[in-house]
């Protein structure tokens, strides 16, 4: 019952919000062909179940013909943890694969400065590794509009770098493998409002390297505090991404290797 009212309401309270800009962005970037098979890549969280529900939907009623796969990483979650997860899918009408792995206990003895990075890079592995053993030929993540700003000022701020979230990208070490990010266009603020409309239970992180003063929320409250000012802020710094003025840069950096801007253009002409 409750997975059947969840459906009504992507289709209908939460059209604009969510499922319109979902359907906007496998349109504009091409997320998805005939035949493909995608593995759907739900954590228990709010992006990662809403995306679960919309992928549901286009593959039931979409004009393209998919298979979606659902599945769910264990990177060393507590089985309570786990069982609240497969309880929560299962509440919302979706059955899970699930991949059980020891990344957790592999990046606290690894000791890397960084262990969200490790964790997502070796997370990222394993999922591509079961999707294709599963005969997929796509991974769906839940990245959503606000992931793709913040990753943004991110790299600006912390890495001296100007990149961002892309919707689609090619995997280097699977080859015929891609990763789509289909809520690209959608809100997080759509997302929160949704799940807790319908009381949907969402699991939160439980990683046990869990930095409370993450870099992440730091970037995401000076974008919260700029919009007091501005509330096309968030917009704008999206669409900057797509408006680089090329002329007015002081460099690029192409398949890896670095370009002075003019010599570029030197060797283009």
């Amino acid at each position: 019952m409750k997975a059947k009212e969840i459906e009504r309401s992507i289709l209908t309270n939460y059209r604009k919000q969510i499922f319109r800009p979902f359907t906007k962005a496998i349109t504009d970037y091409n997320l998805l062909e005939d035949g493909d098979k995608i593995a759907v890549c739900v954590s228990g969280g709010k992006d990662s179940l809403v995306l679960a529900k919309c992928m549901q939907e286009i593959e039931r009623h979409g004009k393209k013909k998919i298979e979606c796969v659902f599945m769910a990483m264990n990177p060393g979650y507590s089985d309570d943890n786990l069982k609240q997860i497969v309880a929560s899918t299962k509440e919302i009408g979706i059955d899970i694969t699930v991949v059980n792995t020891d990344i957790f206990a592999a990046v606290k003895n690894s000791g890397h400065k960084s262990p969200c990075y490790i964790c997502a890079k070796m997370r990222r592995g394993h999922l591509y590794s079961a999707a294709q053993e599963l005969g997929c030929n796509k991974i769906a993540l839940g990245h959503h509009f606000d992931d793709v700003i913040e990753t943004t000022m991110l790299s600006m701020f912390y890495n001296g770098i100007f990149n961002t979230m892309l919707p689609m990208v090619d995997s280097e070490n699977f080859p015929g493998m891609q990763l789509i990010r289909p809520l690209y266009l959608v809100r997080e603020e759509a997302i929160i409002n949704f799940v807790r409309r319908h009381d949907i239970k969402c699991t939160p992180c439980n990683c046990p390297l869990k930095q409370e003063n993450s870099k992440r929320a730091k970037v995401k409250e000076i974008i919260k505090q700029l919009k007091e000012e501005n509330e096309l802020v968030d917009y704008n710094i999206f669409k900057a991404t797509e408006n680089v003025q090329i002329d007015y840069v002081r460099g690029i950096i192409k398949d890896k290797t670095k370009y002075n801007v003019n010599d570029f253009f030197d060797n283009n002409k």
